[in-house]
């Protein structure tokens, strides 16, 4: 076990357990009484950290011996688990875990450790009058490779036979492990210290020596595996020698976990409990080893199901980089509720500078009245690990720099950082925002093939597609396509005559290439079947349309692009503003090129400009370049920016095309190859060509599905009321579109005062979600107005002219809606007469939290029968109670049954029964309204008489 024994040594032997800690730490400072205080004060914070990591890690007694010689104090520290060899742990400075290792290399003039067939000793020694020199590091810790000498050393828990097997860790998110692996660390750290104390959590003494036992075997293979592999190298698959009995450990490990969980969510311990994404994390890492060393096959983490709050860019740690180039407006927020990042777009929408927010916390943007909410919302999930909006699409207000509220949908996600911590990035999408920079097709006024700058012969291809001349200052090593008129070759059958079968997945789900190190083969034409190529064209389309983000939906089709045709893509587009930017740069295999650097804003399409791409954006190509674009063709700004992506990612052939959707040109696609594939050809030219007709078509109709819905809704909400103020009543209204389908409807709501002093409430709902339902709900809107102000009739009075108005002029329209009365004066009484077109009835909450639904006057929808007589109901309304009018999309949801939402609604309102009225409408938008697929009308008055005096 090493050289305990040494002369003028004092040694002591300590049994396994948490209490050997102190009395190690009270023997060195016998042992060492003669040594300079500040050396005897060093020597126990590090005796404590080694003889911790041998209670943990080894798990046998320790032996500890200290002795000072003239200016130096020496100790070590010896167990018998000679097979655990260390493994320091790269944990940040703030980790709670893993830096015992780490404090002996920073403090003590030289360190080591020797070990022996029946143990191993680690040691220190401090020195009073400098430190020599010593390389860093522990020496060799990981196993040499091969199955004896890995098993040697990860050798598991009641392992007999020693032997050790391989797991696969496929697309092991590595941020995604950092923050788990310390979570699970400090997790067990403090069970075992609550068990020592006599803490009763469910979990038996032996079974949590055995997790933590397990534990350290699988952050051992880890690391080991991790340092095999070459620096800066992306790790889509770890490859992870365990011991081959391993899973009943591992079980354990995953049972012990749970409970502690539970007692952390119980506030048992101090330590918080795990955040959804990091136990499904646990989940897969657990099944993978039992799974793989029981003869199973293994499943990539990117596809299983989990927790809605996962980010896309999850297996990239999170960098603030990625919120500043977002178009979107994003914010992102650390476990303190401090703002780290913000993008442009997010300060524009709130008035701020981005350098203002960030560092503020994060209730700088969350109205007054919802500040309490979000606090304990925020502090919830800390402390229960359960997440309630995480992942979900909720319409609420956020504040702006001015004061005034301004309506968002808020989506927050959860991302890791490098070092293991948590980041909140949220998604603020304006309720009733003007398109984003590439919200619609630009340029529309440019032609798809106009004359190429300083040439007399037009571009290589016209609109029509016409094969026209090239021009004469072409650059070299560009071929221009020989088409014919046929159709393109994307469906014709291989050179060969073969036609191979489409691309089958592996029994994980996986797609053919996706594990690391899959041969690859050169791409070209004649290496994919004509079924391949149809897979490619449809799997392509449906990245683009599976998603309601056409960029992301392009990122999507980048990364399929680069599995199975070629080695990086770059997709451009022109901005309504007619600017080029880059929408994204995916590369098969980064390996540090960090190619989304070459992303955003371009350089302006000059007339100088005379290289590949600026051809391709004004409508020239698909081109093929055999060699990169050469030195001589970049006189422009745009040229020489294209030249230098190529000479930073590198490719010896490349196809860039122009993306065309309706007769205009609206970016342009590029592929290249570079390494051992094969070059692309001609043959490849009608392939690009019918890819760029399918990514064109999809970000045109996604471009104009958000032109639509936007122009709808700020119709939409250009004809929403300011409420009145009218004594003694409060009102509040809040519209939200659907987070889910189009974000257009026909709900409306309406307030105001008629001639005779009446309060009017109106509620409804058109039928259907475009922009016709949306125009049709401004007309009757209009129409009841002004019914009701120059009749001044009984509520359904007023709606029998209204439908009779409707069935006259749009006699296919149906519609639901609620008008009704407040009557009463400052001092009350009042009363709530009103009649209903078929709609949900008004919900009544008193100040006591009693709720009723009025159920009285209700009729026929709108556009059935105007002939129909029309009921009316009178209610009284007690003081500072609610009356609550709502449009189905607050409440339906699929697969439920009407009375189930009626009564959650009411339960609901009840509980907010006290909230100030803009709490009230807010709240009920928060729980009721995230992700609803219809959009929502919400409209609430509470009689509020004046205080008495005397």
């Amino acid at each position: 076990m090493g050289d305990l024994n040494v002369p003028g040594a004092s040694s002591r032997r300590f049994p396994l357990g948490p209490k050997s800690v102190a009395q190690a730490r009270r023997f060195v400072r016998a042992a060492l009484a003669d040594g300079a205080p500040d050396l005897v004060g060093t020597a126990q914070l590090l005796v404590s950290e080694l003889v911790t990591n041998a209670v943990l890690h080894a798990c046998t007694d320790v032996e500890v011996s200290a002795r000072v010689d003239g200016g130096t104090a020496r100790v070590c520290v010896g167990d018998r688990r000679p097979d655990r060899r260390l493994l320091p742990q790269e944990c940040p400075a703030y980790a709670g875990t893993g830096q015992g290792l780490a404090l002996v290399e920073r403090l003590a003039s030289r360190h080591g450790v020797e070990t022996g067939e029946d143990g191993k000793t680690v040691w220190f020694e401090l020195w009073s009058t400098g430190a020599p020199e010593q390389p860093g590091g522990w020496g060799p810790a990981e196993p040499a490779d091969g199955a004896d000498s890995g098993s040697g050393s990860l050798s598991g828990p009641g392992s007999a036979s020693g032997s050790a097997e391989q797991v696969t860790l496929i697309d092991m998110p590595g941020a995604l492990y950092a923050a788990s692996q310390q979570h699970r660390h400090t997790l067990l750290r403090e069970t075992a210290l609550a068990l020592a104390a006599g803490c009763d959590l469910g979990v038996p003494p032996d079974d949590l020596v055995t997790a933590h036992d397990m534990s350290n075997v699988i952050s051992a293979s880890v690391t080991t595996a991790l340092r095999r592999e070459p620096a800066g190298k992306e790790i889509p698959s770890l490859p992870l020698r365990l011991p081959a009995d391993a899973g009943e450990a591992v079980e354990t490990l995953r049972r012990v976990l749970r409970r502690a969980e539970d007692a952390a969510r119980d506030e048992r311990l101090l330590t918080l409990p795990a955040l959804p994404r990091n136990r499904v994390f646990h989940e897969w890492l657990f099944d993978q080893i039992v799974g793989q060393l029981a003869g199973g096959h293994a499943t990539a983490w990117t596809v299983v199901p989990r927790e809605p709050s996962a980010s896309p860019y999850e297996l990239v740690p999170w960098e603030a980089g990625q919120v500043r180039s977002s178009r979107v407006p994003t914010i992102a927020a650390d476990e303190r509720n401090l703002i780290i990042a913000a993008n442009g777009p997010a300060a524009d929408l709130l008035g701020w500078q981005v350098d203002d927010l960030v560092g503020r916390p994060l209730t700088t943007i969350v109205p007054e009245h919802l500040r309490t909410r979000h606090l304990e919302a925020f502090g919830a999930l800390l402390l229960s690990g359960r997440p309630h909006i995480l992942g979900r699409s909720v319409p609420l207000p956020a504040l702006h720099h001015d004061g005034r509220l301004v309506p968002v949908r808020l989506f927050i996600q959860t991302q890791e950082t490098a070092d293991g911590r948590t980041v909140f990035v949220a998604q603020l999408a304006p309720r009733a925002a003007a398109p984003l920079a590439t919200a619609r097709p630009a340029a529309r006024s440019r032609p798809a093939a106009p004359q190429v700058p300083g040439s007399t012969s037009p571009a290589v291809l016209t609109g029509e597609g016409a094969p026209e001349a090239a021009p004469d200052d072409a650059p070299t090593g560009v071929l221009e396509p020989a088409l014919d008129g046929t159709s393109s070759g994307a469906l014709q059958p291989a050179p060969d005559g073969t036609s191979a079968g489409s691309p089958q997945p592996s029994p994980d789900g996986m797609a053919p290439g996706a594990l690391e190190g899959a041969p690859r083969t050169g791409r070209g034409h004649a290496g994919l079947s004509a079924l391949e190529r149809l897979f490619l064209l449809a799997d392509t389309g449906a990245a683009l349309s599976n998603t309601p983000d056409p960029d992301e939906g392009l990122r999507r089709a980048g990364r399929i692009l680069t599995e199975r045709l070629a080695d990086w893509c770059a997709v451009d587009l022109f901005t309504e503003d007619a600017e080029v930017e880059r929408i994204c740069v995916v590369h098969r295999t980064p390996q540090g090129l960090c190619p989304r650097d070459y992303e955003g804003s371009l350089p302006p399409v000059t007339e100088a400009a005379r290289g590949p791409l600026a051809r391709a954006l004004r409508g020239a190509g698909p081109l093929l370049l055999t060699e990169p674009p050469p030195p001589s063709q970049s006189a422009s700004p745009l040229d020489a920016h294209y030249l230098d992506l190529f000479g930073h990612l590198g490719a010896h052939s490349a196809v860039v095309a122009p993306l065309r959707a309706r007769r205009q040109i609206i970016g342009a696609l590029t592929v290249a190859r570079g390494g051992d594939e094969q070059p692309f050809t001609e043959e490849d030219l009608p392939l690009v060509d019918d890819l760029c007709r399918g990514l064109a078509l999809g970000v045109d109709n996604a471009r104009l599905y958000q032109e639509t819905r936007n122009i709808a809704e700020r119709l939409q909400r250009s004809l929403l009321p300011v409420l009145p103020r009218v004594e003694p009543f409060e009102l509040a209204a809040r519209y939200a579109a659907s987070s889910t389908t189009a974000q257009v409807g026909g709900d409306w709501y309406d307030a105001f005062v008629v001639p005779n002093g009446d309060m009017a409430l109106v509620i409804g709902d058109v039928t259907g979600h475009n922009l016709d339902a949306a125009v049709a709900m401004s007309q009757l809107r209009s129409m009841l107005r002004g019914i009701a102000v120059d009749r001044q009739e009984p509520p359904e009075t007023v709606l029998r002219r209204l439908d009779t108005a409707n069935h006259t002029l749009y006699r296919e329209a149906t519609a639901t809606c609620i008008y009704g009365l407040l009557k009463g004066g400052a001092a009350g009484p009042w009363e709530l007469v009103h009649s209903s077109a078929g709609h949900l009835p008004p919900l009544l909450t008193t100040e006591d939290g009693r709720t009723r639904y009025l159920e009285g006057g209700a009729g026929l929808l709108l556009g059935m029968d105007p002939d129909m007589p029309r009921p009316r109901a009178t209610d009284a309304i007690p003081a500072h109670s609610t009356v609550l009018l709502y449009t189905d999309g607050l409440i339906e949801r699929r697969g439920e049954s009407l009375d189930d939402a009626m009564e959650r609604l009411r339960r609901y309102t009840s509980a907010l029964a006290r909230e100030p009225l803009n709490v009230f409408c807010d709240e009920l938008l928060i729980g009721l309204g995230a992700d609803s697929d219809d959009d929502i009308a919400v409209l609430a008055v509470r009689p509020t008489p004046p205080p008495a005096h005397g």
